[in-house]
């Protein structure tokens, strides 16, 4: 099975708790103003991987001691197939990982998915992706309602524990604020020169940025952010 996407990265920090595997599904028809994530909107764009190999990558986070997975975009339950497979191969590699010692407890590497959906709006296919998520984060990007919650955007997204293991996870920061950086800053090599940020930026951090950038006489070409 394939899926598209826009990229990945390990170790990811800023989404989720501890050092993770950041997957983003390329498609999002949603289009939230505000979105710093422009570029995955487009489902035509990204790069078409199979999802064996995406888990061959989640294989590799594990062996170097990944914390969890986070499947961000674009917006992945616009492809629930693809999800549904990426989810439960990734918890199969997990459980065996642990040694089946995670199979159903609270040990173990967690699986977070963001989604802009409302959990009353899923579809049953959508719903049925979600069946090896540990937690998913729900709800539209706003705005005009700008948080300090760890890991969202927004003051209406809400953090939901699926699993007893989401519950130990994900519980206890419902409503935490962020105490450390929210964005992770990665500059790419080669081919994939350029900045990437990674994380839930604070309003305004992102033309802060902009600005701190051109007084040091660094051009930004681009960001994912405008329009």
């Amino acid at each position: 099975m394939d899926v598209r996407i826009g990229g990945t990265h390990f170790p990811l920090e800023t989404l989720g708790p501890g050092r993770r595997l950041g997957v983003w599904f390329q498609g999002c028809s949603l289009a939230c103003a505000g979105c710093m994530s422009r570029h995955t909107w487009d489902a035509r764009g990204g790069t078409r991987v199979s999802v064996s190999a995406l888990l061959e990558l989640w294989g590799e986070a594990l062996e170097r001691g990944a914390e969890g997975l986070t499947v961000s975009g674009g917006e992945p339950l616009q492809q629930p197939d693809a999800l549904a497979g990426l989810l439960a191969g990734a918890a199969g590699l997990r459980d065996e990982a642990a040694g089946g010692a995670a199979a159903g407890g609270t040990d173990g590497a967690d699986l977070l998915v963001y989604t802009g959906y409302e959990a009353d709006e899923l579809t049953e296919c959508q719903d049925a992706a979600l069946r090896h998520s540990d937690a998913v984060i729900t709800g539209r990007f706003r705005v005009a309602e700008p948080t300090g919650l760890v890991w969202r955007g927004s003051a209406n997204q809400r953090i939901r524990p699926r699993t007893p293991r989401g519950v130990a996870r994900y519980a206890p920061h419902q409503d935490r604020e962020s105490t450390g950086a929210r964005l992770q800053a990665v500059v790419g090599t080669g081919a994939a020169v350029g900045l990437r940020l990674y994380g839930v930026p604070l309003r305004g951090e992102l033309a802060q940025l902009e600005r701190r950038s051109k007084e040091a006489g660094v051009s930004l070409s681009d960001p994912s952010w405008r329009p």
